[in-house]
């Protein structure tokens, strides 16, 4: 199924946005170093962590933010072209905070083909011969990094520069956001630990860990700080969550099958981590029983190359690639057409549809 073609409006430009972006967010970053520059090279080293987390990716939940709030304010003056970039940077400092504890959860290695957090300052560490533990600092660096990310959040969003009237109902999407992807994030851990999920577990698990703070809740950040009604606020929720479900299961497919060259990720990675994905979870459901019990004892052990194919080919042989592609296939569909009913300004509209394209046919 094809849900757009790519182009977009002629008026958006992804990369001047992400550029434009990236430049706030240096702004905003800039000033947090003016005040924490009396605490000396150990802010500095943070504040190095904080500027790579923030760096690179394709910036979507910032992307969903602007044209959530575009679908209802059209026309932007420069003042509220400036807030509202601010208001989207706030999305990707939570973003950030998320991968930087998330890595450390999973005891990742890299993010985007760079040291993940914990790794690089327990390298700092390890390189600088400090007494203690490299391990124990590198973890308490990437909670604490994580913490100040999203207080930062907060802060990027309350003073973003519109009005408390926009800025109040806004900050209630956002708290409900933060809620929702701490305790999807805990709720991973667990089944994880237990080490079962079925496939009705492992949807609920994307939906609160990634599908909701992807998608729905940056698009009702944005529809919120335009002084959205409550019915188009539920228009972007029909939208919105079966995308971010179709953006996660992509995600999730990209960690088992993915080309480490693209995604900054070893090969595999998902397996070696042990994740109860739902692409996990119908293969388990559906192979033969000898190949679902090498699958299930496989999950979370330390896999060589050979061992990532052989389990790949399980997975694909159940089944469950095929699957987990209709489904994506299928939200897509459900999400573009809530889109077409949604009656929202008809640019926002466009370009809405080519980020559904965007993070659905992904390959990174």
């Amino acid at each position: 199924m094809v849900i757009g073609d790519g182009s977009w409006d002629d008026d958006w430009d992804p990369a001047a946005f992400r550029s434009a972006l990236d430049a706030t967010l240096a702004t905003f970053l800039d000033g947090q170093a003016a005040l924490l520059a009396p605490l000396g090279p150990d802010a500095d080293r943070l504040l190095a962590e904080a500027r790579t987390a923030v760096a690179g990716g394709k910036k979507f939940r910032a992307a969903f933010c602007h044209w959530g709030f575009r679908a209802v304010q059209p026309v932007l003056n420069g003042a509220d072209e400036a807030a509202l970039l601010r208001a989207c940077g706030s999305l990707e400092l939570l973003h950030a905070s998320a991968l930087a504890h998330d890595d450390l959860m999973d005891a990742s290695d890299t993010r985007r083909g760079r040291p993940a957090t914990h790794r690089a300052l327990e390298a700092e560490h390890r390189d600088a011969g400090w007494r203690g533990d490299p391990e124990q600092y590198g973890a308490a660096g990437a909670i604490l990094l994580g913490d100040l990310l999203q207080a930062w959040a907060d802060e990027l969003l309350r003073r973003c520069g519109f009005g408390w009237e926009r800025v109040g109902p806004a900050l209630e999407v956002f708290d409900l956001c933060r809620t929702e992807v701490i305790a999807g994030q805990f709720l991973d851990v667990s089944v994880q630990a237990r080490a079962h999920a079925d496939v009705d577990l492992a949807m609920t698990v994307l939906r609160y860990k990634s599908a909701k703070y992807s998608i729905e809740r940056p698009l009702h950040v944005g529809a919120a700080l335009a002084g959205a009604s409550p019915e188009v606020i539920e228009a972007l929720t029909r939208f919105g969550l079966p995308l971010g479900e179709a953006f996660q299961l992509r995600d999730d497919l990209l960690g088992v099958y993915g080309d480490p060259a693209t995604t900054g990720k070893p090969a595999g990675d998902d397996l070696v981590e042990g994740k109860r994905t739902v692409l996990v979870a119908l293969a388990l459901e559906t192979a033969p029983a000898d190949a679902a019990a090498l699958l299930d004892r496989s999950l979370g052990t330390s896999l060589d190359a050979g061992e990532v194919d052989r389990l790949r080919e399980v997975i694909t042989a159940s089944g469950a690639h095929d699957r987990v592609e209709m489904m994506i296939s299928d939200l897509a569909d459900v999400a573009v057409t809530a889109l077409d009913r949604a009656d929202l300004d008809p640019q926002a509209t466009d370009v809405l549809r080519g980020l559904a394209a965007a993070v659905t046919q992904r390959t990174v």
